[in-house]
């Protein structure tokens, strides 16, 4: 989408705002669907990316299977919203946080992922007390070294201590391979991806051997689910970002500026020196997440020649050849963010659009549900 005519502006609020393509939301759904339906691969996509029941509907209308939070609080929020087949894919731990989980767990179907002997002794704990085993999934470490089980001996070894535990069901495994963001382009991902399925089968391998039924290998970021025909052995994938599409996607060849549903809209503000101009959308809009194949903090559609050099809290600094580049102060701009699951976060709202036109004010129900 490009640069709309004011019409659009009349009915949003002042700059920074971020508003959403759903026309290309629905397109960017669909495609998913379609490609994981073709390899037989279930979706429970991750909502972190929108936080918003709005864009979770449209992925369970989809085919999708259940969703994917990072925290209890998203998931108590989207339980609380009607949802009620949940992955937890981050570790309970502690009193408080049980007691949180075991509240979902009496109304809803929710399952967690376990990587230390502590959380998944909470978890039995959680199972034991509510007469309802908890399904859990064993946490592989992708290669982030940010949790997980290390495959080989330590995995199994992991899962056949849990075999101790009641009021849990082992369910299979779940890991997370972020290094793929590390691949520059199509090919780079493909390997990788390949790489994942080798790992993810060898550690199958040696649980099944070990008297494991490993129902449920989950995997799978949006990389990985768009090059799912390369991830043989997975039976779910949780992709997230891939509903809006970002500088990342971009730059890793897996998507389109087309693609890219969500933008931020910001205004010119300032035009200090020939070259320069700042805008009023900094990292409380914009966030200063890094692209990992490029500079700048986001693509300014429409003008490539136009880089977001710096971000400040509420300023943007734009740099340019003002040869080439003519900037005006009050000049509106969308913007592609670097990362795209930031931004509903910072917004307790998001506008929808469709042809230029604003249809609907989306609410971001989990907004600042980050524990």
């Amino acid at each position: 989408m490009t640069h709309q005519p004011e019409p659009l502006y009349r009915e949003t609020p002042a700059t920074p705002y971020a508003f959403v393509d759903l026309d290309t939301v629905e397109r960017n759904i669909r495609r998913m669907s379609d490609k994981l339906a073709q390899y037989g691969i279930k979706h429970r996509p991750h909502i972190k990316t929108h936080k918003s029941l709005r864009f979770a509907g449209m992925q369970l209308a989809a085919g999708a299977v259940g969703i994917t939070v990072a925290k209890l609080s998203e998931a108590e929020t989207f339980a609380d919203l009607g949802i009620d087949d949940i992955l937890i894919a981050f570790p309970v731990i502690g009193e408080r946080n049980l007691e949180r989980l075991e509240r979902l767990h009496r109304r809803i179907t929710v399952a967690v992922t376990v990587d230390s002997w502590e959380g998944a002794s909470g978890v039995s704990a959680v199972g034991d007390r509510s007469g309802k085993p908890v399904p859990v999934l064993i946490e592989l470490d992708g290669g982030l070294h940010r949790g997980g089980r290390q495959p080989g001996k330590d995995i199994v070894d992991f899962a056949l201590r849990l075999r101790e535990l009641p009021g849990i069901e082992i369910e299979g495994l779940m890991a997370y391979f972020g290094l793929i963001y590390r691949s520059g382009d199509p090919a780079a991902v493909a390997a990788a991806v390949r790489s994942e399925s080798e790992m993810l089968g060898r550690v199958v391998a040696d649980l099944r051997q070990a008297g494991f039924a490993v129902n449920t290998v989950s995997s799978g970021s949006t990389p990985t689910a768009k090059m799912c025909e390369h991830a043989a052995g997975v039976t779910e994938v949780r992709a997230g970002n891939y509903i809006f599409n970002d500088v990342s996607a971009v730059q890793m060849g897996l998507a389109e500026e087309a693609d890219c549903a969500l933008r931020v809209a910001a205004t010119v503000v300032s035009l200090p020196l020939p070259g320069m101009a700042t805008i009023d959308a900094g990292t409380k809009a914009l966030t200063s997440d890094r692209a990992h194949h490029g500079d700048g903090f986001g693509i300014v559609v429409g003008k490539p020649d136009v880089a977001i050099a710096a971000l400040n809290e509420e300023h943007g600094m734009l740099r340019f050849d003002p040869d080439k580049v003519s900037l005006s102060i009050g000049e509106r701009i969308e913007i592609i963010p670097n990362h795209s699951c930031v931004i509903p976060n910072l917004n307790d709202a998001i506008y929808g659009v469709r042809n230029g036109v604003v249809t609907e004010r989306i609410k971001v129900d989990a907004q600042g549900c980050n524990y």
